[in-house]
């Protein structure tokens, strides 16, 4: 059951990336980051009836302080890269937090990988030098050239550096916690955070939402909420490593959306590249 939820995660994360990039032709961003926590508030809060509330140290509290903060950053990042970028060309940058974790973990939390997770670090760089596999016949450098040129994979390389530092914080957070009171506390308090911002935005830019536009904000909330339901279930039966990795399958699926949904070109190459990617995520977390 927990690799069947971890794979729901997965889709319903790729779901809500297509709702976020439709949302973003007529929606400010900070409206999209905001609904993925405003509107999944009262389904994400009501899992609190069914779960123990752990006693909270002053770890606990500083982690949420930092790790809300950069999360709500993280956040309008993503979503800045969704809106200037393919789904297929920006999403797999985000399986580069294990790479950016052989830096923060030694100093956050004393890890270091083991060679068969170096193997999978390489497997993820090898993976991005892929999706512009195109572009080779320009030199040797010019995929990776072309990658940076585009400010989504830019934006997202940024996201997976940020998450590199909040993975260590989310384990400073479950150590003093649990992992379900974890992921609504960072919920809430995200939300709490974005509530102000996004009140300050409307009022700055004049911005004036449609109906169908609260909708779409509305439809973005459920299916984050809903995502984050079945990687708690999973969480609950097996490894976070384990849902993590299978929950990282949802860049195969977005980049097959961006296919469908958007006419996004360049899928070979870019099913390839994100799948070596995969499979280095996957070699990091078995072994």
């Amino acid at each position: 059951m927990w690799l069947l939820f971890s794979l729901l995660t997965a889709l319903f994360e790729a779901v809500k990336d297509v709702l976020c990039k439709k949302s973003l032709k007529t929606i400010d961003v900070y409206l999209v980051s905001g609904s993925m926590f405003i509107f999944s508030l009262p389904i994400i809060l009501l899992i609190l009836f069914f779960i123990e509330i752990p006693a909270l140290s002053s770890h606990f509290w500083m982690a949420l302080l930092v790790g809300t903060f950069l999360n709500v950053l993280a956040t309008l990042l993503y979503i800045e890269a969704l809106k200037h970028s393919d789904l297929s060309l920006s999403l797999p940058m985000v399986t580069f937090t294990p790479v950016f974790l052989l830096l923060t973990s030694p100093l956050i939390v004393g890890e270091f990988p083991d060679l068969i997770g170096l193997v999978g670090i390489l497997l993820i760089v090898l993976g991005a030098y892929h999706l512009n596999i195109k572009e080779k016949q320009g030199g040797f450098w010019k995929p990776v050239k072309a990658l940076v040129r585009e400010k989504g994979p830019r934006y997202m390389l940024l996201v997976a550096f940020i998450w590199s530092i909040t993975s260590n914080i989310d384990k400073v957070g479950i150590l003093n916690s649990s992992v379900a009171f974890w992921v609504i506390s960072t919920h809430l308090a995200s939300a709490l955070l974005f509530i102000p911002l996004i009140f300050f935005r409307i009022r700055r830019k004049q911005i004036m939402l449609k109906w169908s536009e609260l909708g779409s904000l509305f439809s973005i909330g459920v299916v984050a909420a809903l995502r984050s339901v079945f990687q708690m279930s999973a969480i609950a039966l097996t490894l976070v490593a384990y849902v993590i990795s299978v929950k990282r399958t949802s860049v195969i699926f977005g980049i097959l959306f961006g296919y469908m949904v958007f006419k996004e070109k360049g899928l070979s190459e870019r099913l390839t590249g994100a799948a070596i990617m995969l499979l280095g995520v996957f070699l990091i977390a078995w072994f």
